[in-house]
């Protein structure tokens, strides 16, 4: 597997219209009607059905009015998304899988997990980000910048109570990959790798299994250090049963830079995050913000990136591992036409590897 499981693609497929369907209706306004889905097209339910049945691919929440005549079927305020638009977009057919990144800032309740559970389908699951107050290293001001040490920086009883619990009890078996990413480190830290290392260690080996309550549960790490990509980090992980989040970020190394650790878990399901575009580099959230905003189209292609996560995709998928791919508007722009970008990449190589019956069998 470690050998061919990135080995070199047919030619990628055109991508879809930069702006979106061409022939989507005006929008309207939907405040106070409930949220509907955007009438898909029967190319669209094809390309989903000729994916690998492991991959799931979503983005990072959903609360974009913009995305009227991709995911809803008129304009939205965000508010209302927020609240009634998830069941719209799990009506997507390329949709199957959701980042629920406001955990990141407020960890969530049971309550509030299963109320998002109750509106999805039984085959939808959920990459959950952990609350900063176990991930972080610093207590932030508003504005980012890190105040002072943060004593619950990886603290095994609150990632326990305040994340783990809450999101298995309430999301059940649509649990799909718990990822804890873990913010930049202060130099300080960063100087002191084993120390952090073994902080990472102590706090995965005290969570439960995941997989008794939610089958296609994972635990994934993402960082945002290249310090932290060694193989000791990859024995923490793999000692633990957790696995390594592709960051596809431009403080990290290239996608291909990151394989080794996914070489050294293998077999290990595929958690990928795909959140901004090289070209508006390490610091770049928010020009990525201002020249992408209302995300209504496509503007950085990023075909490389396409192509070499095709690649992983179709190699892990095609020995039966699941994946979890989740991709921000800051990508390029606009995250449904990125997946759906990213889908025929995947289609093209899926067919290409799919075996037919093999010399000498019998087919009749």
């Amino acid at each position: 597997m470690q050998d061919d499981l990135f080995g070199t693609p047919p030619a990628p497929p055109a991508p879809p219209p930069a702006s979106g369907p061409a022939d989507a209706a005006p929008a309207k306004r939907g405040q106070g009607l409930k949220v509907c889905p955007a009438p898909q097209d029967d190319a669209l339910h094809a390309l989903a059905q000729a994916l690998p049945p492991q991959l799931r691919m979503g983005t990072s929440s959903w609360t974009y009015p913009a995305w009227n005549g991709l995911v809803w079927d008129a304009v939205y305020e965000a508010p209302q998304l927020s609240k009634q638009g998830l069941a719209a977009y799990a009506a997507h057919p390329l949709l199957r899988t959701v980042s629920l990144d406001r955990n990141f800032y407020r960890p969530l309740t049971v309550s509030q997990y299963q109320r998002y559970a109750e509106q999805v389908p039984e085959d939808f699951r959920f990459v959950v980000k952990a609350p900063s107050l176990v991930t972080d290293a610093l207590v932030r001001t508003e504005d980012g910048r890190g105040r002072e040490p943060n004593p619950a920086f990886l603290n095994p009883e609150l990632a326990l109570r305040e994340f783990v619990e809450p999101a298995l009890e309430g999301l059940g078996s649509k649990v799909g990959a718990l990822v804890f990413q873990i913010s930049p480190l202060p130099m300080a830290l960063l100087d002191r790798m084993p120390q952090v290392l073994e902080q990472l260690r102590t706090l995965l080996q005290a969570l439960p299994p995941v997989a008794s309550r939610a089958p296609d549960g994972v635990i994934a790490v993402e960082v945002r250090d290249p310090e932290w990509l060694t193989p000791e980090f990859a024995a923490v992980l793999r000692n633990a049963g957790a696995t390594y989040c592709l960051g596809l970020h431009p403080k990290l190394p290239p996608l291909a830079d990151q394989l080794p650790l996914l070489r050294a878990l293998w077999p290990t399901p595929l958690v990928c995050r795909w959140n901004l575009n090289e070209v508006h580099g390490p610091y770049g959230h928010e020009d990525a913000e201002k020249r992408y905003a209302p995300y209504d189209r496509l503007h950085d292609l990023d075909p490389a990136t396409h192509e070499a996560l095709a690649k992983v995709i179709v190699g892990i998928t095609g020995r039966g591992q699941n994946a979890y791919v989740t991709i921000s508007n800051h990508a390029e722009g606009c995250a449904p036409l990125t997946v759906q970008r990213l889908a025929q990449h995947v289609r093209a190589l899926h067919t290409s590897a799919s075996p037919g019956p093999s010399p000498g069998t019998a087919t009749g």
